[in-house]
């Protein structure tokens, strides 16, 4: 229990750096790098503690950053709670940002969010080769460092995403003076993520021998696959994905809803490439994402079908990542995804007339205690890779062989073959099988992003909201705010606190 203790307190916190001069007497009885790396279970314990920041994250922060902030979802005016608040800026693509730095909350967690988990990589990495350290065999070794590299190349690829320009930290940090580092750009952002990825690559095990919800080398190619995609270079896509289909033992789940795990069952499944652990219950491994998005003002008989708890409770709160009409429209009739991914609520107590609204059904898994689920969030699934790789192929003018792949999703989905066989058609064909496939699962920023057309799409979608505000789930009389849709970057502000604590933003 002791050493349970110390190491999760450890791992909570910055860890201290080595000492550099061999007559500095490190006390004993101080927790530091140099007193806690010992043993293959220290370093188990600190890779542990590197994927912890990912539950807050996409709990919290990455649906509002990477879906709401797209036209995918939008949020519900609920105007008997109060004040327009940070997240309901990033929904109206209002955020302030003045010289490239933003003061929004929801970016300044998300982006140290991601620098812990960085730090906590660097500081295993900087540690793991060192001598005096006994491993069991060195595969475990391997699987160790190559959590590492991975969980440092996913935090790094989110943030560069986000922000186009970071710090590029690869040691621990051991002193103020090496905590600002100039900005990096994004091609040395990308390479740094390149490096990493392939590396995990080879040190991890594949899905069959991987403990459940560790990154695996199947992981580790998919985020490579996505980076190459976001450089458009299509023809390494190709083989990293085709090595995935190939070599490690995915599949689609036959039905959609089993793609995405319940409370406590069906989790990591033959489906998941990747996915974000939580477990139901009072040990603080919980989420309580489908709260954050019901619409409301609800009441406890309106939310007890919806989360099936023996203590439901009303909210009266924002009401954020709500499908939007522009999304409900894009599944094609006979989509089997559709009624899996949004259900829809009635709201006796809403100011709106149509008291109608629609919510994400796909992480509504019924559960045992208000607030408090145990259902895992899909980051890379297999289907995803099968999109990669159609895209990838039909970029490169292998348009009939991209069909294919296509197909497979569409099959699953209930839907005819495709009808595109343009390599321009199908491009399309493939950017819209991505939004309905993937709706809910942080994805439709970065594509609009990486497909340069945020200011054609989102420009349209928001001239439809401020024209229509009740379709838009407004109540009679409220509107947007007067600056929605006027910032239309593809990068975020900077966070103003990080910028007071550097020169280099």
């Amino acid at each position: 229990m002791k050493t349970k203790l110390i190491a999760t307190w450890l791992l909570g916190i910055a860890l201290t750096g080595c000492q550099k001069d061999f007559l500095t007497v490190i006390p004993e009885t101080a927790l530091s790098s140099a007193t806690f790396f010992k043993t293959e279970a220290d370093f188990q314990q600190a890779v542990n503690g590197a994927y912890v920041p990912f539950r807050q994250m996409y709990n919290e922060r990455a649906w509002v950053l990477e879906e709401m902030h797209s036209d995918n979802t939008y949020y519900a005016r609920n105007t008997l709670y109060g004040a327009v608040d940070p997240t309901e800026n990033v929904a109206d693509f209002a955020v302030p940002t003045a010289n490239g730095v933003t003061a929004n909350d929801n970016v300044l967690v998300q982006y140290r969010l991601n620098y812990v988990i960085i730090a906590r990589a660097n500081q295993i990495l900087a540690l793991i080769d060192g001598t005096g350290i006994t491993f069991s065999t060195p595969a475990i070794k391997d699987n160790l460092k190559g959590q590492a590299l991975f969980l440092r190349a996913f935090a790094y690829f989110d943030l560069i995403r986000l922000f186009g320009k970071v710090p590029l930290h690869l040691t621990p940090i051991t002193g103020r003076e090496d905590a600002a580092l100039p900005l990096s750009t994004t091609e040395q952002v990308y390479a740094q993520i390149e490096k990493d990825a392939t590396d995990a690559s080879k040190l991890l095990l594949n899905k069959a021998k991987q403990e459940a919800g560790r990154a695996t080398s199947g992981a580790a190619k998919t985020l490579l696959a996505n980076l190459y995609l976001t450089q458009k270079k299509w023809a390494q896509v190709e083989s990293t994905m085709k090595d995935v289909v190939t070599n490690d033992g995915y599949a689609l789940m036959p039905d959609y809803n089993n793609a995405f795990s319940f409370t406590s069952t069906n989790k990591n499944n033959q489906e998941s490439v990747f996915e974000i652990q939580y477990m139901e219950g009072s040990a603080g491994y919980n989420g309580n994402q489908i709260y954050r998005f019901l619409p409301s003002p609800i009441s406890a008989a309106e939310i007890a079908p919806i989360t099936g708890t023996s203590n439901p409770q009303p909210t009266s709160q924002e009401s954020n990542n709500i499908p939007t009409p522009d999304l409900i429209a894009a599944y094609e009739p006979g989509d089997k995804r559709k009624d899996i991914s949004i259900g829809t609520v009635v709201l006796s107590g809403s100011l709106r007339a149509d008291k109608n609204y629609p919510y994400i059904k796909k992480y509504a898994r019924t559960h045992s205690l208000n607030q408090n689920t145990g259902q895992n969030w899909p980051v890379y699934r297999y289907a995803e890779v099968l999109l990669f790789l159609a895209e990838s192929l039909n970029e490169q003018g292998k348009t009939g062989e991209a069909a294919t792949y296509l197909n497979q999703v569409r099959t699953r989905a209930g839907l005819a073959a495709t009808t595109a066989s343009s390599q321009a058609n199908m491009r399309e064909a493939i950017f819209k099988e991505r939004r309905v496939e993937l709706a809910f699962e942080n994805k439709r920023w970065f594509d609009l992003t990486r497909t340069g057309r945020v200011k054609e799409i989102i420009g349209a979608y928001g001239a439809k909201v401020k024209a229509n505000p009740a379709a838009y789930y407004f109540p009679a009389g409220a509107v947007p705010p007067p600056n929605a849709f006027t910032v239309l970057d593809d990068y975020y502000g900077l966070p103003a606190v990080e910028a007071a604590l550097t020169p280099n933003f």
